[in-house]
């Protein structure tokens, strides 16, 4: 049994989504791992930083090349709450992401309906873990604000 699963480690991309909860951001967190440790951890940031690419994923990307010292993050794993939009995803593709694990999908906005092939053609996508917490998070957030 590996303590450093799928599920360890989307529970603590969902701990920083409920960072971005707490600060009146969109609740979606990511964390960046290698060789089983978090290199990086972000959550959205768009209103903090009045910024509409401070997406988690973007910055944690950006976190994870300057803790590594590296231009690209072969062999490095994706952990995020939510699928990552077009921008994100190109975002990760560029960064050359071997592996992406995204919660709750995104049917109006996300990758997979846009930019199917915005990964690096070797990259794995699994999805779905954790999904009901993913998904109950947003909801909830998103109830609070209508």
């Amino acid at each position: 049994m590996n303590p450093f699963d799928d599920e360890y480690f989307m529970k603590q991309a969902l701990a920083e989504a409920r960072l971005a909860e707490e600060e009146e951001e969109v609740p979606i967190g990511a964390i960046i791992v290698c060789n089983n440790k978090i290199i990086a951890r972000a959550h959205n940031q768009t209103e903090r930083l009045a910024d509409p690419t401070a997406h988690a994923e973007m910055l944690a990307i950006t976190s994870a090349v300057s803790s590594l010292g590296a231009k690209y993050l072969t062999g490095c794993t994706l952990y995020v709450t939510v699928e990552p939009c077009v921008m994100c995803a190109g975002a990760i593709g560029w960064a050359q992401i071997s592996v992406i694990v995204y919660g709750a999908p995104d049917e109006k906005r996300g990758f997979s309906l846009f930019a199917p092939k915005a990964f690096h053609p070797k990259a794995i996508v699994r999805y779905g873990i954790l999904k009901d917490d993913c998904i109950a998070l947003m909801q909830n957030f998103f109830k609070r604000k209508r």
